[in-house]
């Protein structure tokens, strides 16, 4: 009798391991209908490189994606290598795609040659980079460079100063990290919800989801407020500031 029930609890073991397994696998299957779907898969760039979902903008070689606001044709700024210059004169370029809501990574160094010359404030190596070609964040050598707070480097021009001055010296490349929420008008162009930015300037906080409620006031007023995705636009302020590794990912 004790060797037979033996034998019948080993000959039970693969049944309950079979429900048990079961038992599991349904639980699992529930659990995936209560987390919901599962996130994308993305492949994070390293060194400030492109995730694979982003848009490259540039990375060297040509400014194909990028076209004149003066004429609509090919942008005149000066490309080298991995990196591509402003052409004082030339007019601001924006890109050929639209983009809303957004995170931007770009590189940026100012002139040493304009402070050599003697230049200060906002003549310093400005430039600026409008999301749909309206809301600027600005560009500009604010080391040891004093200027008006909503003006200097990391600021919503004209609306937000810097949480801090993150600057670098002049000939030395800058990283902007921004997250950027459309502002949504309605037919008559009055605002129904802020937007925000949220920047990052050399890894440090400068931004922080500041709202949005109105165009920078040197905007491009081309475009109605109603419309949902339009250009980058890069301004040409006569310094010859160069950017590089630009990407964008759509949010």
């Amino acid at each position: 009798m004790i060797s037979l029930k033996f034998w019948n609890i080993k000959s039970a073991i693969p049944l309950l391991l079979i429900l048990a397994l079961n038992s599991t696998l349904l639980i699992a299957q529930q659990n995936k209908k209560e987390w919901g779907p599962q996130p994308v898969v993305v492949q994070p760039g390293k060194n400030g490189k492109a995730p694979s979902d982003a848009i490259v903008l540039f990375d060297g070689g040509n400014l194909d994606n990028f076209v004149s606001v003066l004429t609509g044709g090919e942008a005149k700024w000066k490309v080298s290598g991995n990196k591509f210059t402003v052409v004082p004169g030339t007019k601001a370029i924006r890109t050929k795609q639209g983009f809303g809501d957004c995170q931007l990574h770009i590189e940026w160094k100012t002139p040493q040659s304009d402070s050599r010359e003697g230049k200060t404030g906002q003549q310093n190596g400005n430039s600026g980079i409008y999301f749909m070609s309206k809301y600027e964040i600005q560009v500009l050598n604010s080391y040891k460079n004093e200027t008006k707070p909503k003006g200097q480097a990391g600021a919503f021009y004209g609306n937000f100063p810097p949480l801090v001055n993150a600057s670098l010296p002049p000939g030395e490349w800058q990283t902007y990290d921004i997250i950027f929420k459309a502002p949504k008008f309605n037919k008559d162009e009055e605002l129904v919800e802020p937007g925000s930015f949220t920047v990052f300037h050399n890894g440090v906080l400068v931004q922080n989801h500041v709202p949005i409620t109105k165009p920078t006031a040197a905007h491009n007023r081309e475009f109605p407020l109603t419309e949902q995705e339009l250009p980058l636009m890069l301004q040409d302020h006569k310094n010859e500031v160069s950017y590089r590794n630009i990407w964008i990912r759509k949010l």
